[in-house]
């Protein structure tokens, strides 16, 4: 019987147990979104997971939607997250980076100046975001020009490029939560009439473009994908047919051979069964290494990979609280309660000074 705690190979990554740290946005970058000094010693206090994917990650200016979150577009940055894969790499851990565009969910005081979000079509997101003055209404969009969609393709590519450059063992791209290549996704937020919107074909075609620009680039040993099939996250309400847009997504990308999918089962953070969908469809339909997501406990966790459900299961909020997860999985000891109110920016108190357990 497998076990959460057997080694695993995900494309060309080996790990070394089937725990996941999920992405996890904590906006504590310093000056040009740079991944701070502390960023470093957080990651290293977590690199027992079998692999952990890094905070959402901007591909660009553009694509930033909260306030100091790391980016992968400039030399800084590069350089900053070099040292947090060297110091999970010198505890001998695994580490990708989620790339990621926030698409409408964003405000113009966290976009270059004269700039607002961008999307598939200009319909403003009921959601908020995070900016100096707290949480804020996201601002209206516009819709995105056809000529501009070869160039986020190209932001991808070159982000994912920038993350072998940063000593990162590959990527994850980030197609959920109601964000940018989501946004293309689903027909309640693209009403476009081009080649990008319509029929499931259009909706997806970007999304596709982008993942088969990313491992044309880095491998597809190296590249995974995050989906959200019927989350409502970011006001990011359900498609028409969720099940046959998502099945179809999987058959394109069976043939580029992934090192992993990501999936958020029902509500990001809330129910599992928010809406009915066949997720055992999904994964036959793309034949990649399977990753499980959303709320799953220690038995719960166990039981999929024992099944075979799950060939990994990501937690995310345990990780906060707990650098020591995967030990307080392995012998079954209590979890650490979460301080809600240093979740997000701030500096060390509640991001690297949680306790692990006491050695007996």
């Amino acid at each position: 019987m497998t076990s959460l705690f057997d080694p695993i190979r995900l494309g060309d990554i080996e790990l070394r147990n089937r725990i996941a740290m999920a992405p996890l946005t904590r906006n504590r970058a310093v000056a040009g979104r740079v991944p701070s000094p502390l960023a470093v010693e957080y990651y290293r206090q977590r690199a027992d997971a079998g692999l952990i994917v890094t905070e959402a990650t901007q591909i660009s200016p553009l694509g930033q939607g909260y306030l100091d979150t790391p980016g992968i577009y400039s030399r800084e940055q590069v350089e900053g997250w070099k040292a947090v894969t060297r110091a999970v790499h010198e505890r001998g851990g695994k580490i990708v980076v989620q790339l990621w565009h926030v698409g409408r969910i964003s405000h113009v005081s966290l976009l270059p100046e004269g700039e607002v979000p961008v999307a598939p079509s200009a319909i403003t997101a009921k959601s908020k975001t995070f900016t100096r003055n707290g949480f804020e209404d996201v601002s209206a969009p516009r819709a995105l020009a056809l000529a501009e969609l070869p160039g986020i393709v190209e932001q991808y590519r070159v982000a994912a490029r920038n993350a072998i450059e940063a000593g990162f063992d590959g990527v994850e791209v980030h197609g959920a939560n109601g964000y940018l290549l989501e946004q293309f996704l689903r027909d309640s937020t693209n009403h476009r009439t081009d080649a990008y919107g319509g029929s499931i074909e259009n909706r997806a075609r970007l999304l596709l473009e982008v993942m088969r620009a990313v491992t044309a680039e880095i491998g597809a040993g190296r590249t995974g994908l995050r989906l959200s099939p019927v989350t409502p996250a970011n006001d990011a309400a359900l498609d028409s047919d969720p099940q046959a847009l998502f099945n179809h997504v999987a058959e394109q990308l069976a043939p580029l051979k992934l090192a992993f999918l990501h999936v958020i089962e029902g509500a990001t953070g809330g129910p599992r069964d928010v809406a009915p969908f066949d997720y055992a469809a999904l994964r036959a339909r793309v034949k990649a290494p399977w990753i499980v997501n959303n709320g799953y406990d220690r038995d719960m966790a166990i039981e999929a990979v024992a099944d075979g459900r799950a060939d990994v299961v990501a937690f995310g909020r345990p990780f906060i609280s707990n650098p020591d997860l995967v030990q307080r999985l392995r012998v079954g000891a209590p979890f650490a309660a979460l301080d809600r109110d240093t979740l997000y920016g701030g500096g060390a108190k509640g991001y690297t000074d949680y306790p692990a357990l006491q050695a007996p």
